[in-house]
C-alpha cells in the first residue's frame, strides 16, 4: 500500500526525524514523505490558505485523502487500522495524510478530506505528527497482519 505524508515544514536532522525514519523503515507500506514550504513573506493571517494551495497542488490523484487536525476524530489504533484495512481492500491505491503547518490545516482541507483524524485533544508540533503518523502507521500494518506488535 502507498502512503503519501504532505507535510508543510522541512526538517533536518533531530529526533523527530529520525524517529520517523524508524517507524518508515519498519512499515511494510511504502510511505513516501514530501515537504513543503510556502515561500516568501505571507501575511500570518494567510499563512494556512498559501499553505493549503501547496497541499492541494501536490495531491496524487485518485487516493483517498486522512487531514490530522486536532478537530478531527480521535480513533483507536485498531480503529485506524481498520480504515486503512477497508481503504486496501476497496483498491483505493492507498492514502495521502495531510500535515499541516504550525497554524493547523485550513478549513478547506478539512472540509474536503475524505477523513479528518485527530491524534488526541492535545496540540502536538506538526514535525513530531510526522513521528506519532509513521508509528500508527506500521502499528496498522501490524494489526491487519496479525503480528503480535500491538497489545491491546
Amino acid at each position: 500500500m502507498r502512503i503519501v505524508v504532505l507535510s508543510v515544514g522541512r526538517w533536518k536532522r533531530g529526533p523527530e526525524r529520525a524517529l520517523f525514519d524508524h517507524y518508515a523503515a519498519r512499515c511494510p507500506w511504502r510511505l513516501e514523505l514530501v515537504e513543503l514550504a510556502v515561500k516568501g513573506k505571507v501575511a500570518p493571517g494567510e499563512l494556512p490558505g498559501a499553505e493549503a494551495k501547496l497541499l492541494r497542488a501536490a495531491l496524487p490523484a485518485g487516493l483517498p485523502t486522512l487531514a490530522l487536525d486536532e478537530r478531527g476524530e480521535q480513533l483507536d489504533s485498531a480503529g485506524f487500522a481498520a480504515l486503512l484495512g477497508a481503504w486496501r481492500d476497496q483498491a483505493r491505491g492507498g492514502v495521502v495524510c495531510l500535515i499541516g503547518g504550525a497554524d493547523g490545516l485550513d478549513g478547506s482541507l478539512r472540509q474536503t478530506a475524505d477523513r479528518t483524524l485527530s491524534f488526541g485533544r492535545l496540540t502536538w508540533p506538526h514535525l513530531l505528527v510526522r513521528a506519532l503518523l509513521a508509528e500508527q502507521l506500521y502499528r496498522a500494518s501490524t494489526i491487519l497482519a496479525g503480528h503480535p506488535y500491538h497489545r491491546a
